[in-house]
């Protein structure tokens, strides 16, 4: 069977070609057939298992709709146009937590009892294109885990649906959100022993799901400015401020679509860089 000390040999000898300026064993057109192949792996995995997954992208989501939304609202603690808010948030969240679940636990069991990164070492592709290849997918399951959650808040809270020019930035700031999600799975999978990970993921799901705007606006904490700067650092509130400004025409959005996209883009690169250098470490070591 294939050992550890035989990836970390494998992932060496790739960055040995690399630095003589060879490309690891096949050129450009074998290695991205290597990457897909390894991609949809993942995603067909998945897809044998669908319940597990819309279970997991569904029921959270609905159960916020519902009880913020409908409950709270009959009960006359939420303004009528409290849904306009609460659905880009809801939205927001299940794109990035979908994301960094299905990056960081397969990644975490991979490395522990499964043994499976093992065989994708090996691959005739570069160490650092198979944590992509992770990240990739996590995005793709967040970025539907988004959209997905769309039709759901239509008719749970009622509307009738976001203008066709709502889209275009909603899809940008659903992608770059996903893809931000799957940089901090790609960290914490790298960092966390499989010991460790309710203690961890409760530490970290928690701040993130209550100080990301989910479900305010992030201008409406002016009066708790501490609470509001907290918010200013967690990506979720880009997210959510920036489905906001892409479908809402005027407040409660507070933060342009354009300065969400580019605090989204240099998180993603920041979580990127810091998950993959990690990964190499763990796989080397």
């Amino acid at each position: 069977m294939t050992t550890v000390s035989e990836g970390a040999e494998a992932v060496e000898a790739a960055r040995s070609a690399e630095a003589a300026g060879r490309r690891p064993r096949g050129d450009v057109g074998s290695v991205t057939r290597t990457f897909l192949a390894v991609l949809w792996r993942d995603v067909y995995t998945t897809t044998r298992r669908p319940t597990a997954f819309l279970l997991q992208v569904i029921v959270q989501p609905l159960l916020l709709f519902f009880v913020f939304g409908k409950v709270l609202g009959e009960a006359g603690y939420t303004r009528g146009d409290f849904g306009a808010t609460l659905l880009p948030g809801v939205m927001a969240l299940n794109a990035l937590l979908v994301s960094l679940e299905n990056t960081a636990m397969p990644l975490i069991m991979d490395f522990s009892w499964s043994g499976e990164i093992e065989d994708r070492l090996l691959a005739p592709l570069p160490g650092e294109l198979v944590a992509v290849a992770k990240m990739v997918f996590g995005t793709l399951c967040g970025l539907f885990a988004g959209l997905v959650m769309a039709p759901v808040g239509f008719l749970v809270l009622g509307g009738a649906g976001w203008p066709l020019t709502a889209w275009p930035g909603a899809l940008l700031i659903l992608l770059l959100g996903s893809a931000t999600g799957a940089g901090l799975g790609l960290t914490l999978g790298t960092i966390v022993s499989p010991d460790r990970i309710g203690v961890t993921f409760s530490l970290v799901m928690a701040p993130l799901t209550f100080t990301g705007s989910v479900q305010y606006p992030w201008s409406s904490l002016g009066h708790l400015r501490w609470f509001q700067v907290i918010s200013a650092i967690n990506p979720l509130t880009y997210v959510s401020e920036g489905l906001r400004a892409a479908a809402l025409p005027g407040p409660p959005s507070s933060i342009p679509l354009w300065t969400d996209a580019l605090v989204l883009l240099f998180a993603m690169a920041v979580t990127a860089v810091i998950g993959i250098r990690g990964f190499m470490s763990r796989a080397l070591g």
